[in-house]
Parts: structure tokens; C-alpha cells; sequence
């Protein structure tokens, strides 16, 4: 995996030729990971530089979060744009809605799981357990060490035997458990899918699908991207599926800024 600003030259005449397909994770990718989601601000640089990109001619911009669709959307606040949440169960944008109808069952079963984990784990102090309908997020991020072999006996005992079963999925990302019905479909098929539809609309080799994330989630769309376009992972180097990395949020915002310029110049020279 290669530093990005250390081979930006390479990269940089795609960039600029190309119709880009730029989809970003929120948490840890255009915000740093804070104690609790309410406490990740994007900064108004970021927003302003997704604004503008997203009314260039030469760039789509997605935002694809494990966070609700509703949520992520009034959070980053930019019109006009795709917001796919819970991993992309649900996607909402420009002549875009979308949402994964569960069966009756299985809704009452997430509901379920949800209330017995609230009821369990409310003894241990820093568990925060989101209920987002079509996912459950449990973070430990502030469960103290003295306390986490208790959370973990607990959580296991709740969600162990519906895994077995193969009535739910868990995946696991930076101090958070994420509870997913158990469906084929992820953040690399949701890019697949997006880049497909843009490549329809502005014809196929002229896309460049673009992916920035830091999590072990974004590991699915770095492996569907692979020499299909550039995967971007943010953070220190290590066994990353992506081409590229880069250090940290405020490197993804220069990122954005480099990305705008060139496609202003473009717009300048057509």
C-alpha cells in the first residue's frame, strides 16, 4: 500500500480525464472517531469542499456510513448527493430510494436482540447501543478494561446463538459490534451497484470509481474496487485491501481540495 501524496503525479491525469465517482465513509474518514457518534462533527471545510464537488460536472459523490440513513444525511447536510446508511441497506439520493425490506420475523427478532442487550449490558458502565432498525450497533468504545470480559460474555450469550442459526451476521469495527441481518449485500456490493448505474449514465470507461474509508467494513469495497478504480484506506498502513492511504481525516480533506482544483481546471479548459 503505497502513500497517496507520494504518488499523487501518478494518479493524478486519471483524476483529472476521468467522470469521478467519489464514495466516503463519515466516521474516521471525513470526521475522526469520537467517544460517541453525536460528538463527530465534520468540519465546515469538509462540507463546504463536498458541496462544491458535488455541483461539478465531473463528480458524483456518495457518502456510504453504517450510521441510519436519516442520521448520516442530517449530519453531513449536503443536497443532492447519495447517502447510503446501515451499510447500505438503505440509499437515498437523486432519483435514488432505496431500503431492504425484512421479513416481519426477522424485524421482530432485531427488535428483540436490541431490547435484551439494552436490558443486559445496562449494568456496565459506557455501553451504547444504537437500534437502527435494519441494524444494531453496540459500541465499547468507553467500557472500562476491568469491565470488558463481562460485556463480552454478555454480548456473546445474547447474540452467539442467533449466529449459529444464521438468523443474524456480526461484523466488528473500531470498538463497535455490528448486528446485520443476514443478507448478501455490503458496502462492495453497494459500490459495484453505484458504479454500474453511473457508468450507464455517463458511459462506462469514462467513471472512476473512488473509495475512501478507514474500517474493517470498508474492507468489502476495497476488495470489489480492486483495479477498478482507487481504494483509498485512511490511517496507519497495515493489512488494508486498499491501493493507497492516507494518514488521517485532515489528509482526506486535502485530498478533496486537490480533487476540486483539477476539476475546476478541467471546467476551465472545456
Amino acid at each position: 500500500m503505497d502513500y497517496l501524496f507520494a504518488k499523487f503525479k501518478k494518479i493524478e491525469e486519471f483524476l483529472r480525464k476521468k467522470f469521478i465517482l467519489l464514495l466516503l465513509d463519515y466516521d474516521g474518514t471525513l470526521v475522526p472517531i469520537a467517544q460517541t457518534p453525536q460528538k463527530a462533527v465534520m468540519p465546515q471545510e469538509t462540507k463546504e469542499l463536498l458541496r462544491r464537488l458535488s455541483r461539478s460536472a465531473y463528480c458524483k459523490i456518495g457518502i456510504i456510513s453504517g450510521r441510519p440513513l436519516e442520521g448520516v444525511k442530517n449530519t453531513v447536510g449536503v443536497k443532492d448527493i447519495i447517502y447510503a446508511g446501515n451499510h447500505g441497506l438503505e440509499i437515498a439520493g437523486p432519483k435514488i430510494k432505496f431500503r431492504t425490506q425484512l421479513s416481519p420475523g426477522l424485524k421482530a427478532l432485531m427488535r428483540h436482540i436490541a431490547e435484551g442487550l439494552k436490558k443486559q449490558l445496562s449494568k456496565i458502565k459506557g455501553v451504547l447501543i444504537e437500534d437502527k432498525g435494519l441494524t444494531i450497533s453496540v459500541h465499547y468504545r468507553l467500557v472500562a478494561g476491568k469491565d470488558m470480559q463481562e460485556f463480552l460474555n454478555i454480548f456473546r450469550g445474547i447474540a452467539g446463538p442467533y449466529i449459529f442459526r444464521n438468523k443474524i451476521k456480526v461484523g466488528s469495527g473500531k470498538k463497535v459490534y455490528e448486528i446485520k441481518p443476514p443478507i448478501r449485500w455490503d458496502k462492495g456490493k453497494v459500490v459495484l451497484w453505484l458504479m454500474a448505474r453511473q457508468q450507464f449514465i455517463v458511459g462506462g470507461k469514462m467513471v472512476l470509481p473512488v473509495y475512501i474509508g478507514d474500517d474493517v467494513t470498508d474492507e468489502d469495497a476495497f476488495k470489489a474496487l480492486k483495479r477498478k478504480g482507487l481504494t483509498i484506506f485512511v490511517g496507519r498502513p497495515g493489512n488494508s485491501g486498499a491501493g493507497y492511504y492516507l494518514k488521517d481525516t485532515k489528509e482526506v480533506t486535502k485530498f478533496l481540495r486537490l480533487i476540486l482544483k483539477l476539476k475546476n481546471n478541467r471546467l476551465c479548459q472545456t
